[in-house]
Order: structure tokens, then C-alpha cells, then sequence
């Protein structure tokens, strides 16, 4: 079995190098000043240790930051000197690469996958500007770049980089010209021509000498017959690595030949034929044993490696299938092989089905291949189901956050890119819905709350739609208030939420997926006036009223119902929505209710309704004092609840209430609520009560003449609370906060 240990790296909170060179990248600007070409350029020289500059390039090309403006930093070879230069996937012009990394005295520079406008001509131009990196350069990678036009000649070879030990071309259109051009390198020890349009191989020949790894991997184009590859390769005396694998797609026998041609390679260490046809364990066996000191087989997508002797397990490494050792060597080593990844998730899938302790180390490897591959979907979908089978239920918890946290973004990442595909979007679904991930793990979460919004407004699934609504009713709670406003202003959001409410009223159904909705419903309006009137404008007062006619005996439910409410009760200019004699009947009865939770909520409509006097009342006075008298009785004789009723943003709704000299009541109710939460988590709600001027608004309300003793009791219990708070903490009173539901 693989072993589970975690890397410090992947348990440990970030270095704090990463975290400087992160924030240094992401906000250059900050310590640069422009050049008139628009590159940036340091204000202040400041000398950055060698292998610090070599970290600061790849980091801004790993977070795709690095362009014909930023990549400017680097023109001061003084200061910021480069050796080891990485720009994957990097979106700069020839000139700005050869102005900024050209001069630089590189040992090895990877170029894989930039963008098409900096071609290997252009690349092997800029380097011929500086002889010291002709004689000092010795690992290129040009991985997925773009050769010139056929019409175009190339004016600069390799065979100038006289230093060049090692150089990859995978995916890239190189032809039999170039080979012979490369192949009189003195130097060159390691090749990649995977995937190439190479066809005649008999170059190498010249390199038989001191090649010593050597990457044919998916040839497609290759015209040689297998006797004429083997004759070029086993001439190849020095040769360690040997790579034919070819994902599957030829049916060569060039592996069983080689496998079964006694003393061919006999320096070999390392030999990979993934998805050759006709390998045995037994002809591989022999090859091994032939060569005692061979450290790896590559055996993924063949009939072989189902022996105990190629298990994996000791000291020869070994790509496969057969167990989860070969399958996790198999995804560390073909990581940007698409093919291979695929194959490898796929039996990795199977074997996760039965995993009861927490792997972060297959994780890792699961999310490679998720980066590796964005665009391509079979990679996705396998990864996802892989994902959700290893972070399921209490497996999540011995997870380290930012593995969880990179995870995460890339589900989301897989939503965003294939929308229409139901089982990968279902797959990224049963992931997130997880305590652990929605509640501690760092995430863009309105991203997030977006992106499962869309799924919901386009499937019926019942069980995906609970889901769903969880995960949103959850990530909604842990939204800035703008950003709740934003979410809750897409009226289509809204509009499906309050559909999934009527649909369950409608069947007289109380299920998770109600009570998830209602969440979300009530977590969405929250400090949002838009989001409201939304719900208003979509017949959502008589729809919840039919709510709570459907459901009398079910406080979670009536509770939920009330916390909506309230906050459509907060927005003045919607109060006339409210003045409809049946609606308040239903809350004058629930303020009687035996459950504190339910009262409270609509103690809180009332409480909001009757706060902006008479003259905005515009049912019978009667009722109104008829109402603020029951309020103010119903208050008094709640017991203290045993725990925390709902969570709080913010007081700020408060505060005018506790202005309310006119209505006691009003005033009871705001004093109640923030005694019951500073009560219950001081450390929280003493703090905001401080922060948000609370202080003065108390110190207010207890010296006033018209304070009522039930409402000065109750300051002064809040005011003593603070005190002690701030005796304990030491905090000043500083000169923005909202209803929440309880967390789920």
C-alpha cells in the first residue's frame, strides 16, 4: 500500500517566501514605476537574491501574471539576475522577452506552452544576442510552441547553443531538418521529440555517444520500420531513459521486440511503454532482470503489470493499473500526458470507492492532473468523481485547507468550462457539499454561489436541487453584505428559489430542500432593498403566507418564514406590502407562539412596522396600539433562550429602533435582541457593539426621561456586558453588521 504520510509542504501553512513573492506579483504596480514603452519598472533598486528573482519570474508565470508590462522588472540584470527562468504558459511579445530575459547569463530556461507570438525562432534569436548563454544554457524546454512558416527560414539554430545538455520539443512541429541541425550539439545528453512530426529518426546516431535519455513518446509520423527504430536505438550505448509509450493510439509491436533483443541497452535504468500493444509480464521480467540496476517500467495501458515482481512496491518503480501504487506513479509521472491522466483517474476512481482514512497524498496527484487539463472534459469528469469519493463525508476533515482550498477553485473552474455537462456539473455538486469545505475552507465563494445558482435554474434533479440549495443557503450566510445584495439582485435567482418554495407548498412537503431554500431566501434578502422588492414584485408575501397556512405546526420552518420577513420589514418603501390586515393577523398569532424562536421573528415585524410612527400606518390606530401593547407583553415573558436564536452582521437596523421613545415596545424588542447575543457570545457582539457606536446609543436610551423601566433594565444589562468586555480586552469604543439564520 502507498504510503499516506503528508508532505510538510501540503500540511503546513504557506512559506512566507511564497506569501511575499505572491503579494509582490499580484501588486507590482505598487513598487514600480511605467517606462514610456508601458514596462514596468522597480522605483527602487532593490537586490533580490539570485534563486529569489529565478521564484518572483515563475511565480508571476504560474499566476498568469506575466506579461510585455510586468515581465519589464526583469531588464535589470543587476539587480534581479536570472538563471533559471520559467514562463509557462507566459503571454509576452519577442521583443519584451528578448529585452528583459535575453541578457540575463540563464542556465535553463522553460518556455513550455507560451502564448503563439513568441515562436522557437524567435526564442533561439533573443538567445543568440548573448554569448555567454550560447556557451551557459543547458536545459531549454519549448514544449507546444509554434515553429516559423515553411516559407520562413530560420536564420538561428540550435546548433548554437553549444552549451545545451538537455532540450524538450514535445508538441511541437519539428521535422527531420531540425533534427540533424540539433543532433551536432556536443553537449546534448536528454531529448524529447514526443509527439513531433519527426519521421526518420538515424540522426540521433551522431548523439550514440552521450545521449542518455531519450522521449519518443506518440511518434506520429514516424516512416521507420521497427527493425529500422531498433537499429538506431540499440546503438544508443549510454542510453538510461528510453521513452516509446504511445497512449494507445498505434498498434506497433516495437515494445515486444525490444523487450525480447537480449543485451540491447545495456546502460539502461528507465524504460516506458505505456499503451504498447503486445507486453507481457514475463518478457518484462526478463528485460528487468537483464538489467539489475533499472529503477522504473512504464507499464499504464498494457496487459502488463499484474505480477508480484512488478507490483511497484520496492525499489523498481512502476506505471499501471494493476494497484493504487502504479496508478499514483502513473499520475505523478504523466501529469501534461492527457491520455495517460485519463486512464489513470479512471482506475483511481475504482479504488477510492472503498477508501476510509483521509489520502491528501492521491488528492495532490488528482489535483495535478485538474490543472494540467482544464479544456479537456474525460480529465475533468474522472477528476471530480475522484475528488468527491476522497473528500466524502468525514474524509474531508483530515484534508489540509489549502489542499481543499485549491480543490475547490477547481471545481469551480470545471463548472464554469463545460456548464451544459449534467454529470461533471452533479460530480462538482456533491463535492461542495461539504461541512468542511463551505465553512472553513478559503474559497471564492460568490463565484461559487453564482455558479450553483445557474445549475439550479436549469435542472429539475430533486436530489441535486437539494444540494444545491444547501450549498447556497450556506454560502450565502458566509457573503459580504454587497456581495448578498449582488447575488440576490439577479432576479432569476429569486425567482427559481421562490418557485422551489411554491412547488413544495404546493405538495405539502417539509424536507431539506424547503428548509435549505427558505435559508437561502432569507440569507439573500438580508441588507439587500433589491432582493426585496424581487420578492414582493414575484408574489413572495402571499406565497409565504401560504407557507405558513400549510405548515401551522412547524417552528423551523415558521422561523425561517419570519427571518424573511424581518428583513423585508427593514425596507421602509415595502412597508405598504405589509399593511394587509390578513398578513398581520398571521403575525399577531405567531407572536404568541409557545417556541421563543418564532415569536421573536415576528415580534421583529411588528416591531419594524409600528417604529415610523402613525401617520405611516395606514390600518386602523386601534390595531397599531392593540399590537405594540401585545408586543411589549409577549417580550416580557420570554425565557432566555438556551442557545444563540440567529446570527448578526450587524446593528445598525437596530439603532433607529432603539430611538423609538414613542413606542416602548419597539424599543424592547431591539434591546432584547442585542442582550441575548452579547449574552450568548460576547467576544463577537460585544466587540461589533463597540466597533459600530453602540455604546453611545445605550448610554443614550438608559439617561433618556421617557425610557421605559423594561427598556432601561435591558440597557443596562447590555451596558455591563460592554463594560466587562472591554475591562477584559482593553477595547475603545470606536464611533456595519444584519440578521442572519443560524448556522445550518
Amino acid at each position: 500500500m502507498a504510503c499516506s504520510v503528508l508532505n510538510t509542504d501540503e500540511a503546513s501553512p504557506a512559506a512566507l517566501t511564497d506569501l511575499c513573492l505572491t503579494y509582490v506579483s499580484q501588486n507590482l504596480e505598487r513598487f514600480c514605476v511605467k517606462r514610456p514603452d508601458g514596462s514596468l519598472c522597480f522605483r527602487e533598486a532593490v537586490l533580490f537574491p539570485q534563486e529569489l528573482a529565478d521564484q518572483l519570474l515563475a511565480k508571476m508565470a504560474t499566476e498568469g501574471l506575466l506579461n510585455d508590462s510586468t515581465v519589464g522588472v526583469f531588464r535589470n540584470c543587476e539587480y534581479l539576475r536570472l538563471r533559471r527562468a520559467c514562463i509557462r504558459t507566459a503571454r509576452i511579445s519577442a521583443e519584451a522577452f528578448q529585452r528583459a530575459l535575453c541578457p540575463h547569463r540563464l542556465l535553463e530556461l522553460d518556455a513550455a506552452r507560451v502564448n503563439a507570438d513568441l515562436t522557437i525562432p524567435d526564442i533561439l534569436q533573443g538567445l543568440a544576442t548573448n554569448k555567454y548563454c550560447q556557451e551557459s544554457l543547458q536545459r531549454l524546454v519549448l514544449t507546444g510552441l509554434t515553429m516559423s512558416s515553411l516559407e520562413e527560414p530560420i536564420r538561428h539554430r540550435f546548433s548554437s547553443l553549444q552549451g545545451l545538455r538537455s532540450l524538450s520539443l514535445a508538441n511541437v512541429d519539428f521535422y527531420d531538418s531540425g533534427l540533424i541541425d540539433m543532433c551536432s550539439l556536443p553537449r546534448l545528453e536528454s531529448l524529447d521529440l514526443s509527439n513531433t512530426s519527426v519521421t526518420n529518426l538515424s540522426p540521433l546516431l551522431g548523439l550514440k555517444e552521450r545521449l542518455r535519455s531519450l522521449t519518443l513518446h506518440q511518434l506520429k509520423r514516424l516512416e521507420m520500420s521497427t527493425a529500422q527504430l531498433l537499429g538506431v536505438i540499440g546503438q544508443l550505448d549510454v542510453l538510461q531513459h528510453l521513452d516509446i509509450s504511445d497512449d494507445k493510439q498505434f498498434t506497433s509491436d516495437v515494445a515486444r521486440q525490444l523487450l525480447g533483443q537480449p543485451g540491447i541497452l545495456p546502460a539502461l535504468l528507465s524504460l516506458d511503454v505505456s499503451g504498447r500493444k503486445q507486453v507481457t509480464d514475463a518478457a518484462v521480467k526478463a528485460f528487468v532482470e537483464e538489467r539489475p540496476g533499472m529503477t522504473f517500467v512504464g507499464l499504464l495501458a498494457t496487459d502488463a503489470g499484474f505480477s508480484d515482481f512488478l507490483s511497484g512496491e520496492g525499489n523498481l518503480k512502476v506505471t499501471g493499473e494493476a494497484n493504487e501504487t502504479q496508478i499514483c506513479e502513473a499520475l505523478r509521472r504523466y501529469s501534461e500526458r492527457e491520455g495517460f491522466v485519463r486512464e489513470a483517474l479512471f482506475h483511481l476512481f475504482s479504488l477510492t470507492h472503498v477508501m476510509e482514512k483521509p489520502r491528501p497524498d492521491i488528492l495532490k496527484l488528482v489535483v495535478l492532473g485538474m490543472k494540467n487539463h482544464p479544456a479537456t472534459l474525460n480529465v475533468q469528469l474522472a477528476a471530480s468523481a475522484c475528488v468527491f469519493n476522497l473528500t466524502k463525508q468525514d474524509l474531508a476533515a483530515g484534508m489540509p485547507v489549502r489542499l481543499l482550498s485549491t480543490v475547490t477553485q477547481l471545481l469551480l473552474e470545471a463548472m464554469r468550462t463545460f456548464p451544459n455537462h449534467q454529470q461533471l456539473q452533479k460530480n462538482c455538486l456533491l463535492s461542495l457539499c461539504s461541512d468542511r469545505i463551505l465553512q472553513e475552507v478559503p474559497f471564492n465563494r460568490f463565484e461559487a454561489a453564482k455558479l450553483v445558482m445557474q445549475w439550479l435554474c436549469n435542472h429539475e434533479d430533486q436530489n441535486m436541487q437539494r444540494m444545491a440549495v444547501a450549498i447556497i443557503s450556506i454560502l450565502a450566510a458566509k457573503l459580504s453584505t454587497e456581495q448578498t445584495a449582488q447575488l440576490g439582485a439577479e432576479l432569476f435567482i429569486v425567482k427559481q428559489l421562490l418557485h422551489i418554495v411554491r412547488q413544495k407548498a404546493t405538495q405539502g412537503m417539509v424536507d431539506a430542500t424547503l428548509k435549505f431554500t427558505l435559508s437561502a431566501l432569507w440569507n439573500l434578502t438580508d441588507e439587500s432593498p433589491t432582493t426585496c422588492r424581487h420578492f414582493i414584485e414575484n408574489q413572495g408575501l402571499d406565497l409565504f403566507i401560504k407557507v405558513l397556512e400549510s405548515f401551522p405546526n412547524e417552528s423551523s420552518i415558521q422561523q425561517k418564514v419570519l427571518g424573511l420577513l424581518n428583513n423585508i420589514a427593514e425596507v421602509g418603501e415595502l412597508h405598504g406590502e405589509l399593511m394587509v390586515q390578513g398578513f398581520l393577523d398571521h403575525i399577531s398569532t405567531l407572536l404568541h407562539s409557545s417556541e421563543v424562536e418564532v415569536s421573536y421573528f415576528a415580534a421583529g415585524i411588528l416591531a419594524h412596522l409600528t417604529s415610523r410612527g402613525e401617520e405611516a400606518w395606514t390600518l386602523s390606530p386601534d390595531l397599531r396600539s392593540s399590537l405594540l401593547e401585545q408586543l411589549h407583553a409577549v417580550i416580557m415573558k420570554w425565557p432566555p433562550p438556551e442557545c444563540e436564536m440567529v446570527a448578526y452582521r450587524s446593528f445598525n437596523p437596530f439603532f433607529p429602533l432603539l430611538e423609538c421613545f414613542h413606542t416602548p415596545g419597539v424599543q424592547l424588542w431591539a434591546a432584547w435582541a442585542m442582550q441575548h447575543v452579547c449574552s450568548k457570545n460576547a467576544a463577537r457582539y460585544c466587540s461589533m457593539l463597540l466597533e459600530e457606536g453602540g455604546l453611545q446609543q445605550l448610554e443614550h436610551v438608559n439617561s433618556h426621561p421617557q425610557t421605559h423601566r423594561d427598556v432601561k433594565l435591558l440597557a443596562e444589562s447590555i451596558l455591563e456586558s460592554l463594560q466587562r468586555h472591554r475591562a477584559r480586552t482593553g477595547q475603545p469604543a470606536l464611533t456595519h453588521t444584519s440578521r442572519r439564520p443560524p448556522p445550518q
